[in-house]
């Protein structure tokens, strides 16, 4: 029987080579990673009870078992999380708490000097402000946000012509989107909006069923986006995210150095 959880455990096992988790390989390898064996070793529990786990939805993983495993498997904290989720699905939020942001927090938004959005857990744009609408929506109209006919990013990256080109780096914007997805997805496995994106996606886009499949788990709380923006061109931009209370909306904000070229493209793009 394949379970998510057991499907996100192979394909961790398959990304850690036993080098990696400091084991000495011998002989040669029909698939590439751990072996269940091996990571059992590590984890510090019997192969059946491995096997038993990642083949059956019927087991009691201790978070002991399930930290070690994560060690072992050299998980990020968001893997972690996704990974007790997947183990704990009676704890799971079926659906989220859809909200609309509070007067307050769309002052906020609006009265940033630097691009600033709100999104919801399927990366629907709930609102953006001027510049974030000039840097991630200028293709689309200002008011669509308050439309029913929300712009997605994921499949205005995926699925609109020439949408991976606002991106520096394609793969690593693809890699993200699609890990904050698998992570929402996890966080919320009843959504049947989620759901239905994920599969839309899955069917139009060959690039996106291929990086689903490796299961790539991403909070996307902070980082660094890169934009080869068409009309200011290279930006490199740092992000924060805000959680908004009592939903499951998020603040994106966008900042660049003082002085830097990045900071220079904004001022430009802002007098677009």
């Amino acid at each position: 029987m394949v379970t998510e959880l057991g499907e996100f455990l192979r394909s961790r096992r398959a990304a850690i080579s036993p080098e990696q988790a400091g084991l000495v390989s011998y002989g040669a390898r029909r698939v590439p990673g751990l072996r269940r064996e091996e990571l059992a070793q590590l984890a510090g529990v019997s192969p059946t009870y491995y096997t038993r786990l990642e083949q059956s939805d019927q087991h009691q993983a201790s978070d002991a078992v399930l930290d070690a495993l994560a060690r072992a498997l050299r998980l990020s904290d968001g893997e972690r999380e996704h990974l007790h989720r997947l183990a704990r699905p009676a704890g799971r939020v079926s659906t989220p708490r859809c909200a609309r942001p509070r007067p307050s927090a769309l002052m906020v938004m609006h009265t940033m000097p630097s691009p600033a959005l709100i999104l919801d857990h399927t990366n629907d744009v709930v609102a953006w402000n001027r510049l974030g609408h000039l840097l991630l929506g200028h293709t689309v109209p200002y008011e669509l946000p308050a439309t029913e006919e929300r712009p997605n990013l994921a499949r205005m990256l995926f699925l609109e012509p020439g949408g991976t080109a606002l991106y520096a780096d394609p793969d690593e914007a693809m890699r993200t989107m699609i890990g904050f997805l698998r992570y929402s997805s996890g966080l919320y496995p009843d959504d049947q909006r989620l759901s239905r994106l994920v599969g839309e996606l899955a069917q139009r886009s060959d690039a996106f069923a291929q990086v689903w499949a490796e299961h790539p788990v991403a909070d996307c709380g902070f980082g660094v986006k890169r934009f080869r923006h068409p009309l200011v061109g290279r930006l490199e931009l740092t992000y924060e995210v805000m959680r908004l209370p009592e939903s499951s909306l998020r603040m994106v904000v966008y900042t660049a150095e003082p002085g830097s070229a990045t900071h220079d493209g904004l001022e430009l793009l802002a007098r677009s």
